[in-house]
């Protein structure tokens, strides 16, 4: 017989965490709303833009992002001129990505309003508790990916 308990979902981490999800992003649209820009393509053209020529499966590791949907960002951005993907000189099913000169302009553009919306999504907290904050997600996200990596590893 499964035991229930009475739990509230204000009890609940998973809660609160797709919710800090869900105002970051609010955030960051309001700070970058003028260039169209959402923070997954934010974070592709950063990506981009710190190792160029990486390719898709690269790039979405690299960006915390879903290998199969990943594609579409891209595309999105390259239809937007933003980014281009070359056929790689060492295996011709590889595609290369790199910023266009558009992408380059427009990742700079965009980097005041970005940095806006991260003080914006920490301005509840003081300098300690932000910088404590910030500590304790680097480790939920590290220790968490590192596993994920490794039970999809050796899945694959």
């Amino acid at each position: 017989m499964t035991q229930t308990t009475d739990l509230s979902l204000h009890d609940l981490p998973g809660h609160y965490i797709r919710r800090l999800q869900q105002l970051a992003v609010a955030i960051f649209l309001d700070e970058t709303a003028t260039y169209g820009i959402t923070p997954v393509q934010y974070a592709a053209l950063q990506g981009v833009h710190d190792c160029p020529e990486l390719d898709q499966r690269s790039l979405s590791r690299a960006i915390g992002f879903d290998a199969s949907t990943i594609g579409g960002v891209i595309d999105r951005l390259e239809k937007r001129r933003l980014m281009r993907r070359s056929p790689s000189s060492e295996d011709r099913r590889l595609k290369l990505l790199t910023l266009t000169d558009e992408g380059e302009a427009l990742l700079r553009e965009v980097r005041p309003a970005m940095m806006r919306a991260q003080v914006r999504m920490l301005e509840p907290l003081s300098g300690p508790d932000r910088e404590n904050f910030m500590a304790m997600l680097k480790i939920l996200v590290d220790r968490s990916d590192d596993g994920f990596r490794a039970v999809a590893e050796s899945a694959g």
